[in-house]
């Protein structure tokens, strides 16, 4: 989408049903003027300071409270108060090497900034880039940090799309943070929303229609992306992913639950994203990624524009997810019952879908198309064993760690690893965390919390949950256990696990064939009655035991470059190019250098 320039004044607004606008900065008020020209509904501010930190907010058609930019960058007395204006041009970056990182052979690591360390904050994360290097991590993915009410959020609640949360460290801490991710060699993705704004300090509906009242989603109104004066709506959401790639210097985005977007228009939204990442890639030399979270199983998000795709370098896999978590815990309720065989497991790693126009029980319809493999690289469906939304939308935010041993963990992390997709973890996941990751507020405005906690309740409830196990989101013990607790990470079976996953990342990196090859290099045998699957890349056989009992499994001759388990054997001199031993929930990759 191309619009006229709207003009580069930094008090400028666009507030078009607006009769007047006055700009407080700086203890000082300015009237504001309508721009003319190409620029209906903006308002600009003769005599304004032209440089400088200034505090500021706008007085809209009278009302003597301002108002916070809806463009602001820092907001350090919370998302009610006044902004503070923030250059990001005088950052000093130290960058200049950085190629950047796309998602063909990557392995990134979700995290949220406020849980992830002791102090949570971007610089205290930036101490622990070092470890994720070492670990064989090649992108942070970093849960939203944009504006939110209250000291503590996942990030979803964000009402101001272009402040860093101030808890955080705000803006600055952010291009310090990645800065320092590209030093250690990190990419950095960025999760954005733009389906839904939070409950509290959202006044984007002061200024102009930026939602569509009585059109809502699962969140409230959704974002006018196609009705009337939807062109600056749109503007708004681009130049806020544009300030992220550029101002920020991320190497990607990760937009949140794109099939929440209202979009009728004959150029979609998320076409729009990706002719935008090729805009920037150009300019900078680097990769730019968008990657989107969507349930509707379309592939036509990756698909280039030039084949009637939205060209989006990637989007997240449930299946996957589903598939791994029902083979490794047994759990068959809600929308897992679909995925409950190897059956399911192997279609997913050979078609990347389970639901490619299958029948969906949960949806009670059928469900997604298939991939044409000729348009889209495996590498394009970023998976994972847990993430933060199938681990805190559980009634108790446990994870799979508090329930699972070693053995089910470690399959979990063989098929996640090995797989022909773009793996992700979450954080902690690498050493079997045993903190939960639960559901927390903290809304200042007592009925709203109140309300909060309840619907939450209520919403378990309904699933058949005790409502007395279901943690209160705004009693700030919720968000103190969520956090991790990194002395796990050097005990027992945690230090055991962590030693496998950075085995198997670093095995991922060193054989290109695992993540290398498109759809048509995947073989996958199994059997549903004896519990094991066998994955081939090329010359990588990769053979999983699901059952608890051990069992012997032919295989095309090879060596084994990895086992989950001491017990693992290969007599290379069966019949057939071998045979491997395989103890309950265990796994072995082999190669075979021969082919």
């Amino acid at each position: 989408m191309t619009l006229p320039d709207h003009g580069t004044e930094r008090f400028d607004l666009w507030a078009p049903r607006a009769a007047g606008v006055t700009l407080l900065a700086g203890g000082r008020m300015y009237d504001m003027n309508r721009r003319g020209g190409e620029a209906p509904g903006w308002w600009t501010a003769p005599g304004a300071p032209v440089s400088g930190e200034v505090d500021y907010g706008y007085l809209v058609d009278g009302d003597p409270t301002p108002l916070p930019d809806p463009r602001s960058r820092r907001q350090p007395e919370g998302v009610h108060a006044l902004s503070r204006t923030f250059d990001a041009g005088q950052h000093q970056w130290a960058d200049g090497q950085w190629a950047g990182r796309g998602l063909e052979g990557a392995v990134i690591y979700e995290l949220h900034v406020g849980t992830f360390t002791p102090e949570g904050t971007l610089d205290a994360a930036a101490g622990k880039l070092q470890y994720l290097a070492e670990l064989g991590i090649d992108v942070v993915e970093l849960l939203p940090v944009n504006g939110f009410n209250g000291t503590h959020n996942w990030g979803y609640d964000g009402v101001l799309w272009y402040a860093v949360h101030e808890g955080y460290g705000g803006p600055a801490a952010y291009q310090r943070f990645v800065d320092a991710a590209h030093a250690a060699g990190l990419g950095v993705i960025q999760d954005v929303v733009y389906n839904h704004l939070g409950p509290s300090g959202n006044y984007l509906p002061r200024f102009g229609p930026y939602l569509k009242s009585g059109e809502g989603n699962t969140w409230g109104d959704s974002v006018n992306l196609d009705g009337p004066d939807s062109d600056e709506v749109r503007r708004y959401i681009l130049d806020n992913a544009a300030m992220w790639l550029r101002d920020y210097h991320v190497d990607g985005l990760r937009l949140d639950a794109v099939h929440a977007f209202k979009d009728e228009r004959a150029v979609h939204l998320l076409e729009d994203f990706g002719a935008l990442a090729d805009a920037v890639s150009a300019e900078t030399g680097r990769p730019a990624s968008m990657i989107a979270e969507s349930d509707l199983n379309n592939p036509r998000l990756l698909y280039p524009r030039g084949a009637n795709g939205y060209g989006l370098a990637g989007q997240w896999s449930d299946d996957f997810h589903h598939a791994v978590h029902v083979n490794v815990s047994g759990e068959t309720t809600g929308y897992y019952e679909d995925f409950n065989s190897l059956g399911a497991l192997a279609k997913v790693l050979s078609k990347g879908f389970f639901h490619d126009g299958s029948y969906s029980s949960f949806r009670g319809r059928h469900h997604g198309r298939p991939i044409d493999e000729s348009l889209a690289h495996p590498a394009a469906l970023v998976v994972c064993s847990q993430n933060h939304d199938q681990i805190g939308n559980r009634a108790t935010g446990d994870r799979l760690s508090q329930t699972l041993g070693y053995g089910p963990l470690a399959l979990a992390a063989v098929a996640t690893l090995t797989s022909p997709f773009t793996p992700m973890l979450f954080m902690g996941e690498e050493y079997g965390a045993t903190t939960p990751w639960q559901f927390f507020t903290s809304h200042p405005e007592p009925e709203l919390g109140k309300a909060t906690a309840e619907g939450r309740i209520r919403e378990f409830e309904r699933m058949g949950w005790d409502p007395a196990v279901v943690p209160d989101p705004q009693d700030p013990e919720t968000f103190t256990r969520s956090k991790l607790n990194w002395s796990e990470a050097v005990e027992g079976d945690h230090a055991r696990l962590l030693e496998l996953y950075r085995a198997l990342i670093a095995l991922r990196r060193a054989t290109p064939e695992l993540a290398g090859l498109g759809f048509e290099g995947t073989e996958v045998d199994f059997s549903e009655e004896d519990g094991w699957l066998l994955l081939r890349r090329g010359r990588t056989q990769v053979a999983m035991n699901f059952s608890a009992e051990p069992l012997l499994l032919g295989v095309r001759g090879g060596s084994i470059a990895l086992a989950t388990d001491d017990a693992v054997r290969l007599d290379a001199s069966a019949p057939d190019g071998g045979q491997l031993e395989l103890p309950g929930h265990s796994a072995a990759i082999l190669t075979n250098e021969a082919g």
